[in-house]
């Protein structure tokens, strides 16, 4: 994998935000070796324009409160609440209504690209076996 640690500290915190909103599809795509602009995508997606931008607050204010501060440098497509892209450099969040995730399929586009585990904390924690 090409993600640099803070990039992989980034997505996962991203993700599990993302997670504790409810999102839907949530993947993390390693794009470093694509891409010279970013490490990874995160893919998260929701049933309308309310939840979108409720995952999109949540993300932003967990990397906010992680040690290094993160605060996006760019902020894309709020105001229709149905493809938000958050830049954080590192990484790259799009938090899209899912329409539009199934229409732009940008998972299958980057297939060719690895992907990096998540398990929501959440959903491990209720299998069966599982220790808190």
């Amino acid at each position: 994998m090409t993600v640099s640690e803070r990039a992989h500290e980034l997505a996962t915190a991203a993700a599990q935000a993302a997670a504790d909103k409810r999102a839907q599809d949530i993947v993390i795509i390693d794009v470093g070796e694509q891409l010279a602009i970013t490490d990874a995508f995160l893919l998260a997606a929701a049933p309308n324009e309310r939840q979108v931008l409720a995952i999109v607050d949540a993300i932003e204010e967990r990397l906010l409160q992680l040690p290094e501060k993160a605060k996006p440098v760019r902020r894309e497509g709020e105001r229709g609440g149905r493809w938000v892209l958050l830049d954080y450099v590192d990484i790259v969040v799009h938090v899209q209504h899912s329409e539009e995730r199934e229409f732009y399929a940008l998972d299958r586009l980057w297939k060719d690209c690895p992907q990096i585990p998540f398990v929501d904390r959440d959903l491990a924690a209720a299998e069966p076996g599982a220790v808190e």
